[in-house]
């Protein structure tokens, strides 16, 4: 679980430990785990969540057929109490608009969830046919926490959490490294690269921390996939 840093946090490369000269086949020890980022700002009073929000949503590549918000969900005081309030956009809508319907149960106790979609390069096999690569759309959820949600959990998990799902389009750890490989994980770590490096520097944020559900040192497997596909 992660602990809200002292300033903005440090990029992917700072949490190296392990010398590029070690071997890379280490990496393929680790199971697929989830991967977060979490968020923090100065402040998040009642009336800065939303504006806080939408600048985090402004940064994100959004899957170009499917562009906005797809899910919307609000829940109050804590994670074992009733769904308030939720609705699904079977054709996506704005940011703004969603965060307008949530606005109109703003409050510091409450909790919002959104489901937006990327595109991530993904290894598919249909049938009998040869495994072929495939930029596909994958949801991450983006959850946000009222100051006086779950009893403050803003502390250990960040006024945001981004939640990317399994870390295995970053590792492809099951497969054999080749040239086209490396290709799809550059791509896809890049893109996980700058969205975190655009919320840094665009949305005024205090921290910010990549982290996985097992607390295994994932920072040092991108750090291992990055100085190969670097």
């Amino acid at each position: 679980m992660p602990i809200a840093p002292e300033g903005p946090g440090p990029s992917l490369a700072s949490f190296r430990t392990k010398s590029a000269s070690e071997d890379y086949n280490s990496v393929f020890e680790f199971m697929a785990d989830n991967l977060y980022l979490s968020i923090w700002f100065p402040s998040f009073h009642e009336q800065e969540i939303l504006p806080r929000l939408l600048s985090v949503l402004k940064q994100f590549p959004y899957s170009s057929p499917m562009t906005g918000i797809g899910h919307l969900a609000v829940r109050s005081v804590s994670w074992d109490q009733p769904i308030l309030f939720q609705q699904t956009f079977d054709y996506r809508v704005d940011p703004e608009r969603a965060l307008a319907m949530a606005g109109e149960f703003m409050h510091e106790d409450n909790a919002y969830e959104l489901d937006v979609l990327w595109e991530l390069w993904t290894l598919v096999k249909e049938g009998d046919l040869d495994e072929k690569w495939e930029l596909r759309p994958q949801i991450v959820k983006f959850i946000v926490f009222g100051p006086k949600f779950e009893d403050a959990t803003y502390q250990q998990n960040g006024h945001i959490q981004v939640d990317f799902g399994l870390d295995a389009p970053f590792l492809y750890e099951d497969v054999e490294f080749t040239e086209i490989v490396e290709k799809r994980i550059k791509a896809n770590v890049h893109k996980l690269v700058s969205f975190t490096t655009a919320v840094e520097k665009n949305c005024g944020i205090s921290g910010r921390v990549l982290w996985s559900e097992s607390e295994d040192n994932l920072a040092q497997k991108l750090i291992e996939r990055l100085q190969k596909v670097q």
